[in-house]
């Protein structure tokens, strides 16, 4: 049976957000063009796999601003998650443990299965 830890709930909130930011950011890259700055497309096989990439018409100011926004968000929400008073209780390994299982504390048990009664 797997460990089960008591996080304090402002750690599981701010993992929890944590993900939710990374979630949305990469979303939205995934939705941006490849290049922040306009640049024409290319092709190049000379590599060990062709490369292509349509010409990008860049990123608008508003797009560089929620892109900002979100890494700022992300960057102080790991911090605050790793440096949280909760992990000094730990030491070593067990400590390695219980970071793995914050990041998995949002995820559904996995059903338990029973013997025959």
């Amino acid at each position: 049976m797997a460990t089960t830890y008591d996080f304090p709930s402002d750690l599981l909130a701010g993992q929890e957000e944590l993900h939710q930011v990374r979630a949305e950011l990469s979303a939205l890259l995934k939705r941006l063009p490849w290049s922040v700055e306009p640049l024409d497309g290319f092709s190049d096989d000379n590599g060990w796999r062709k490369v292509e990439r349509p010409a990008s018409p860049g990123w608008t100011a508003d797009e560089q601003a929620e892109v900002e926004k979100l890494r700022q968000r992300e960057h102080e929400l790991a911090v605050f998650v790793s440096t949280h008073r909760y992990w000094s209780g730990l030491a070593g390994p067990e400590r390695v443990a219980a970071r793995s299982g914050l990041k998995h504390a949002h995820e559904a048990p996995p059903e338990e299965t029973g013997g025959t009664p």
